[in-house]
């Protein structure tokens, strides 16, 4: 019996050592990993206080013309034959300027891509990155995501992500079309941007 019962102490001794041996590998009790990954400090990052900005920009999607910046990558066999050009896929690189003419001035560009994504209604799923060129965001990019229902009045899509000044951005965009030429498919659309950042 007493040999039994050390039998089970070793055996329940044992497997708590191996238990707290392998957390212990996990995470370190100074928040460093022992494998691949650890806890930093936001504050050593240069992360500050988060804040929230709003912008307001001008994109330019340009289809028609002689210098296009939007143009028609892939599509579907059934495209051309869709109401809503559904499977269509546009690389972009739109110009985003301050003001709602081409001619006002350039604060960046909207690289990415949007595709046709609607069987029934104009609807675009975008993927684009708003890459600034001006002031002090020059370098910085918010990462946008999200559904497009193009017809719409005002559409909502997700901030995802960001570089630069908008390191660790979230937030959302609205997009409200101010011109649309139904010959050409260029597009003028007021972008408001809320976005979370430190």
């Amino acid at each position: 019996m007493v040999e039994s019962s050390f039998k089970s102490s070793f055996s329940l001794i044992t497997l708590f050592i191996f238990v707290v041996f392998y957390i212990s590998n996990i995470v370190a009790v100074d928040g460093k990993s022992q494998t691949f990954g650890r806890v930093l400090n936001p504050i050593k990052l240069g992360l500050k206080q988060e804040k929230l900005s709003h912008f307001r920009v001008y994109w330019h999607d340009i289809v028609g013309g002689a210098n296009p910046t939007a143009i028609q990558v892939a599509r579907a066999p059934s495209t051309n034959n869709s109401k809503t050009g559904f499977g269509a896929v546009v690389m972009i690189d739109d110009p985003l300027t301050e003001g709602p003419e081409l001619s006002s001035k350039l604060m960046g560009r909207a690289q990415g891509l949007y595709a046709m994504a609607g069987v029934n209604e104009v609807a675009a799923l975008m993927n684009m990155n708003f890459a600034f060129m001006v002031g002090k965001y020059n370098g910085s990019t918010i990462s946008i995501m999200g559904r497009n229902k193009v017809l719409t009045e005002v559409r909502e899509m997700s901030i995802v992500g960001g570089s630069g000044l908008f390191r660790f951005a979230r937030g959302y965009v609205q997009a409200h079309t101010k011109k649309l030429d139904f010959k050409t498919g260029d597009a003028t659309v007021e972008y408001n941007i809320y976005v979370y950042h430190y």
